[in-house]
């Protein structure tokens, strides 16, 4: 049974994970060539990119009700459009707030005490980034309808897409190939932009055209247009926000991480984007596997089958597990090795190598944490697993890894602060779903 449950669940997980690894191998991308222009580029990227993660998971939050109450709805009630009618408003009103707090923050970025050459690199390409958020979050919410709906594969292959448009771009405008003007990180943020604004608008002529004659799709700019239902916006809302709280503090506790490496210098920052780098790419398997999970743990949780809800969290758990011993091994033993893909300093590859031996340790909880959070939120239980993940990135993870970091063994010091908040965030959650499931089991 958890085998046929595993095999269940990975059918629908693997063109989410294909693709959202696609969609953050688009930043791993702009580390590798942006590497190749300098080791102060590189941090800048940094920097500015870990400040559009914090605005970038906040928006991701807010729109995983999406998938979770299109899953729940039967495919011929009529009431996907509706929701996703709801989830896009949401998403362009969160997207430009976004952007725009985004760009409010410019003034005052000195502020965060980062290298002066770091700041002063990181125009325009900060700029760009921000106004990247908004495709990016009209992207995501389309992408979670279509998955809701058992259309995974189209928007996998898109987001491939981008990421090959993306490469192409950065070539040309990274490096002045082709008679362009060579505009080193510039062109990155130009690269990017372009990308994600493709990649949106092939999604919708996909949708229009596969659910446009169907009542799985909001019919003419009229319908689009017509009046919000405050019920249902509050129930988004309702799942979104503690969803998005989630994300918050897990973000938040890596965006302090990267300010308090910009403390320890720029090698410090640079090599904590190379490690970051490798890791998000392969976090996206699990958070795949867990966006999977939730959908069908709400499609059980709203047909009533209350005995599949345990089987279904737990053997994605155990999926998760098996998926991140690869790069954890890989991580402990090929560190140095894949640091070296992305800039030519020795300091810098040395440190980034340490810091992904730590990684191959809380890679292992992260994996768990992120796949029992998904299924939680397909019970609709959101408000305990907020309050778990405060509690390990913000009384856990971030005090750790400053007293580690910043006033011991240095960078590594702060990642073993992560591991540890990761590591209860793994634990807590976990015995969260099995208390949730124990009488429905």
């Amino acid at each position: 049974m958890p085998f046929r449950e595993s095999k269940e669940t990975l059918k629908l997980a693997l063109p989410i994970m294909l693709g959202s690894a696609s969609q953050i191998l688009m930043g791993v991308v702009d580390s590798l060539m942006i590497g190749a222009v300098g080791t102060v580029p590189l941090a800048a990227s940094a920097f500015a990119g870990g400040v559009f993660s914090f605005f970038y998971v906040v928006g991701l939050g807010l729109l995983m009700p999406i998938s979770v109450l299109v899953a729940r709805t039967p495919a011929d009630s009529g009431e996907g459009p509706h929701w996703l009618r709801h989830g896009m408003a949401i998403t362009v009103g969160a997207s430009l707030l976004g952007c725009l707090l985004m760009l409010g923050l410019l003034p005052f970025l000195p502020h965060f005490d980062q290298p002066a050459e770091v700041l002063e690199a990181m125009h325009p390409f900060y700029g760009l980034f921000a106004v990247s958020l908004v495709p990016a979050l009209l992207y995501h919410g389309l992408k979670q309808y279509a998955e809701a709906r058992g259309e995974p594969w189209t928007p996998m292959l898109l987001t491939m897409a981008s990421v090959l448009l993306n490469v192409v771009l950065n070539w040309i405008l990274i490096f002045g190939n082709v008679g362009a003007p060579a505009l080193g990180l510039t062109g990155a943020g130009l690269s990017t932009l372009v990308a994600r604004c493709a990649a949106v608008l092939a999604l919708v002529v996909f949708l229009r055209r596969r659910y446009g004659l169907e009542p799985n799709w909001p019919r003419g700019l009229r319908a689009w247009c017509s009046r919000l239902e405050p019920g249902r916006l509050r129930e988004m809302l309702r799942l979104g926000l503690p969803a998005a709280g989630q994300l918050l503090f897990e973000v938040c506790a890596f965006t302090a991480a990267a300010v308090m490496m910009g403390w320890l210098g720029t090698k410090a920052l640079a090599a904590h984007q190379i490690a970051l780098s490798c890791c998000t790419l392969t976090f996206m398997f699990p958070l795949g596997l867990a966006m999977a999970t939730s959908i069908r743990v709400s499609r059980a949780h709203g047909g009533g089958d209350a005995h599949a809800l345990r089987r279904i969290g737990l053997s994605s758990a155990g999926l998760a597990l098996c998926f991140m011993l690869v790069p954890a091994l890989a991580f402990t033993f090929l560190g140095e090795e894949l640091a070296r893909l992305f800039v030519d300093d020795a300091a810098v590859t040395t440190l980034a190598g340490r810091l992904l031996i730590v990684a191959a340790i809380f890679q292992l909880c992260d994996g768990t944490q992120v796949v029992c959070s998904g299924a939680l939120r397909g019970l609709s239980d959101v408000k305990v697993p907020t309050l778990i993940t405060g509690v390990a990135y913000w009384l856990i993870a971030v005090p750790t890894s400053y007293l580690l970091g910043v006033h011991g063994v240095g960078a590594t010091g702060v990642w073993w602060g992560l591991a540890a908040g990761l590591s209860f965030a793994a634990v807590a959650l976990a015995w969260r779903l099995l208390r949730r499931t124990a009488h429905e089991f």
